[in-house]
This record gives structure tokens, C-alpha cells and sequence, in this order.
């Protein structure tokens, strides 16, 4: 069966009684060039375990399978199970578990599962969830490489530079973990059914070394969000929300000895830039 093909699918999925749920954000895929560049662009080889989130009836999935040493899907849609058992019935290197991946230990999954084998993510995900599972598939720390298809203008946050529109807090904790790469668009008309948006499918390797030293990284992610919390606003008004116990008096001289200008704004400074600040915010709360 293809699974990409619509005349296909459709009839599938009414044989089973599936209907698409607006509440888990489900759009399959029905373009086949889609899952095969996914697959070929994330770099899957059979030294690879993929884990794989929200596999809908699976055209990603039997792409994944193909290439990869193993694979696991985890789908939260219980509904899909008979339509998987279907669909996905040729492979042998595939495990599915019917789960939400936010309520899985990844790092235990993944020893439990892949062994000796390169262990990537690769991911179709629901619009609505994106943020939260992309976070938890990072903070694990446990992949060489997330590939996920998400929203472009998610993709595009993610991937941009210090100082400009789309640069975010979201932004700085991606980067902190992880190089982002766009790789291509994926139009509505791709998917049924159709969102109404444009999609993007981005590469995200994960950095083997910190980016640059930071003391206490939880103390790092407070500042960034703090300089966030007030866009175009300056930072010392941002740090004096999240850290107002210290005074802007005492704050003004921490971006003082952190060498940047009195007037500056969060949303301008790099990674390096925030990691400096905050290791001068830590010396500053641990000397008092």
C-alpha cells in the first residue's frame, strides 16, 4: 500500500472508522517525496535507532524502517493501532508503543531500545505541541541529530540570529543544545488534511561540547527568559522582573561587568553574550 497516496488512504481510513482529530493536530502526509527526503536528509543508515513521534498511519514510519537499524514509534492515538497493524505489518525492526512521549524517561527508552546504534529523532509534529516535545527530545541529550517537521515559522524562530524579528528565548535554548539547519518547505497541499500553513522540515545536531562555559545552567535559562519577558524593552528592565530581589541598582552594575552598554536590549545578545552575563550574575548572587 502506499501510504502517501490519497485514493489509498482514504478508503483505509474509512474501513477502520478513523476520523482526524483537531485536538491532536492530525495531518498525514500524502506526498511520498516528503517522507523519503525526511529519512535521506536526517542521514538514516543502518547503524542508526530512530525514534519516531506521532507516526500517524506511518509513511514516515516505513521510510524510517527501511533505512534504519531499528525504530520506535511512540503514537498517543490509540484509534490508529489496528491502521498501524495494518499499514506497518512488513517490518521487523519495528517496535511501536502507544504512548505520550511527554510522560516517557527518553534517556532510559532510548538505552532500553537502540544499544549499540546511532540514536536519532525524527518527528512529524502536531502543531500544537511542538515546543514541549522538541524541549524534552534536547533536554535528554541522548540523540546525534533531531529531525523534526514543524510549522515554517516555528523553523524559522529556531534558526534565527541574534537581534532580528524572530530570535526568541525559544530560540537561545535550541541553539544552546543544538545547531538547527532548514532544510526544506513542505506546502499544505501535502497533507490531508490541509493546514493552513506552511510547513518546514529542519535538522537539528546535537553540540558534543557546551557552546561556551556557563556556571550554573539553570540560572543561564532564567536570564534568557527574563530578557525576553519584556520585548523591546531593555535588559535591565527584563533582569529586574526575573531577578528583583538583587535591585536594579546591583543589576545595572552586572550588565556593567558584563561589558555591555546600560541601554541594551535582551533580544540583541548571542549565546556567549547571555552565558557571560549570567556567569556574572552567579559570582554576584554566590558572593553575597
Amino acid at each position: 500500500m502506499n501510504l502517501c497516496n490519497i485514493h489509498e488512504v482514504k478508503p483505509l481510513l474509512e474501513r477502520h472508522g478513523f476520523h482526524f482529530s483537531k485536538a491532536k493536530g492530525q495531518n498525514f502526509l500524502i506526498q511520498d517525496w516528503v517522507p523519503r527526503e525526511i529519512a535521506r536528509q536526517a542521514g538514516v543508515t543502518a547503524e542508526c535507532g530512530v525514534l519516531e513521534i506521532g507516526p500517524g498511519i506511518g509513511p514516515l514510519t516505513s521510510e524510517l524502517c527501511r533505512n534504519a537499524g531499528k525504530v520506535v514509534a511512540v503514537e498517543v492515538d490509540l484509534n490508529l493501532k489496528p491502521i498501524l497493524a495494518e499499514t506497518l505489518a512488513e517490518f521487523d525492526n519495528l517496535e511501536i508503543i502507544f504512548s505520550d512521549i511527554l510522560k516517557q524517561d527518553i534517556p532510559a527508552l532510548v538505552r532500553e531500545k537502540f544499544g549499540d546504534l546511532k540514536p536519532m529523532a525524527c518527528a512529524n509534529l502536531p502543531y500544537y505541541i511542538t515546543s514541549p516535545i522538541l524541549a524534552a527530545l534536547l533536554e535528554s541529550r541522548c540523540f546525534s541529530s533531531v529531525t523534526v517537521m514543524v510549522q515554517k515559522e516555528v523553523a524559522q524562530r529556531i534558526c534565527s540570529k541574534a537581534g532580528t524579528a524572530d530570535y526568541s528565548a525559544f530560540t537561545v535554548f535550541c541553539q544552546y543544545y543544538a545547531k538547527p539547519q532548514l532544510l526544506f518547505d513542505v506546502p499544505p497541499s501535502c497533507f490531508l488534511p490541509q493546514p493552513k500553513v506552511t510547513s518546514a522540515v529542519m535538522k537539528l545536531e546535537m553540540r558534543e561540547e557546551p557552546i561556551c562555559e556557563i556556571l550554573d545552567e539553570a540560572l543561564f535559562f532564567r536570564v534568557v527568559k527574563s530578557s525576553f519577558a519584556v520585548r523591546r524593552k531593555t535588559l535591565l528592565n527584563g533582569l529586574s522582573m526575573g531577578f528583583s530581589q538583587l535591585g536594579k541598582a546591583a543589576l545595572a552594575e552586572v550588565i556593567e561587568e558584563a561589558g555591555l552598554p546600560a541601554n541594551v536590549r535582551g533580544e540583541t545578545l548571542d549565546i556567549p553574550a547571555f552565558a557571560n552575563l549570567s556567569n556574572v550574575l552567579y559570582r554576584r548572587l554566590h558572593h553575597d
